[in-house]
């Protein structure tokens, strides 16, 4: 979108220096990402920058609501999901916007999703670098909001998940980690922070405290859980042997408190008001169905990565759905093919990577994450046919 930069970038582009960028990420924490890494960054226009700030701005007035705890209450359905000593807010929130073109052919970021959950944050402090050595990228154009370089973001972020604590006191948690489509941050974070990547079934409870075996086969206390798992692939391992319980009382401090996933989603669209949140309505809520249905998306509350969206809804979709009080209807997001490819132009999709640390008056942006896209769903796990898509990150003049 930065037209110079764009046809410098694509005339200078081979599939030389784009293995470049595959090695280098591979080569990096000896991980090969399980995702399509994109074969460009996206350049984004101060218009587009401005405008998606603005955006994080006037969303987070809905996530500082004084009465935020009551109207997200119901997000927490079931008292098997709700986690003890929930802390005032969340410690990571991410805004995904489509971009879009407004009347007067500007970019417009669109909010598709929000979440009160962590995300690549070590991954694209890694695939920025490798972008800007293996292009000979200016260092003029950065990923990073705030006014920050490469250093003081990685510091932040140690002082968010560390902290003051010992890093080996300090685990990742996930659902086997190796086998998660974003296992390469893990091990980017793990390399960086020096904390330890751990599969919840590896969890031992004594009394109120956690522990894990550390490489000597010795306990070592678990004072801090960096929480990556999400509870809806949990409910759909009953396989899994666990050790403790998530509800239980224990003596541990969550660095992203689970019940914010819950709290910071879906569920809260309806209530946002701002020109840059699509319309959108709890399906048990609608007076009457839209006569437009072509132009609303349809979206179960509790579900990840996708799964369960229907795009083409007809009336047919939401009178076989039981129970109504799990969907939203929203207005369909018309993403425009903004990045200009070799061949056909590509869709773009914006992550706005924010935190919240302890003190602060709000959640802020640090990073992003850019997905590229060719079809109709927006995600690393689709158009795997394709070139020129997948993950990505973008990159602006501070």
């Amino acid at each position: 979108m930065i037209q110079e930069l764009r046809d410098d970038f694509n005339r200078r582009f081979s599939q030389e220096k784009y293995q470049q960028v595959l090695d280098t990420v591979e080569a990096a924490y000896h991980v090969k990402p399980i995702f399509r890494v994109a074969e460009s960054p996206f350049f984004i226009p101060d218009i587009l920058k401005e405008r998606l700030l603005e955006a994080c701005e006037t969303i987070n007035q809905t996530i500082l609501r004084s009465d935020i705890l009551e109207i997200t209450q119901g997000a927490l359905y079931d008292e098997s999901l709700i986690v003890k000593h929930e802390d005032a807010h969340s410690t990571f929130l991410q805004m995904d916007f489509g971009v879009t073109i407004d009347k007067n052919g500007d970019p417009m970021p669109m909010l598709i999703e929000v979440q009160g959950f962590p995300s690549v944050y070590f991954f694209q402090y890694l695939v920025s670098k490798v972008y800007h050595e293996a292009y000979g990228i200016s260092e003029d154009y950065t990923c990073y909001f705030g006014g920050r370089d490469r250093d003081a973001y990685k510091a932040l972020m140690q002082s968010i998940i560390i902290g003051d604590s010992d890093p080996k006191e300090v685990v990742l948690l996930e659902i086997e980690p190796e086998k998660q489509t974003t296992y390469i941050d893990m091990a980017a974070t793990a390399k960086e922070l020096g904390l330890k990547v751990l599969c919840l079934t590896k969890v031992e409870k004594q009394g109120r405290k956690l522990y894990y075996k550390d490489d000597a086969g010795q306990n070592q206390e678990i004072k801090k859980i960096y929480n990556r798992v999400i509870f809806d692939e949990l409910e759909q391992r009953p396989d899994l042997q666990l050790n403790f319980s998530f509800t239980d009382d224990l003596d541990v401090e969550w660095i992203g408190h689970p019940n914010w996933f819950y709290r910071i989603s879906k569920y809260l669209l309806p209530y946002m008001e701002s020109k840059y949140v699509p319309e959108t309505h709890f399906l048990d809520q609608l007076r009457s169905i839209p006569e437009d249905l072509e132009n609303y998306v349809l979206k179960p509350l509790f579900s990840f990565a996708g799964a369960g969206v229907i795009i083409d809804v007809t009336r047919e979709d939401i009178d076989q759905i039981e129970d109504k009080s799990n969907y939203i209807l929203q207005r369909k997001v018309t993403y425009e093919p903004v990045l200009k490819s070799p061949d056909e132009p590509v869709k773009v999709e914006i992550r706005m990577m924010m935190v919240w640390p302890k003190g602060a008056p709000k959640a802020f942006p640090v990073n992003n994450l850019v997905r590229l896209s060719k079809g109709k769903m927006i995600g690393v796990k689709y158009n795997r046919d394709k070139d020129w898509v997948g993950g990505s990150i973008g990159l602006f003049k501070e």
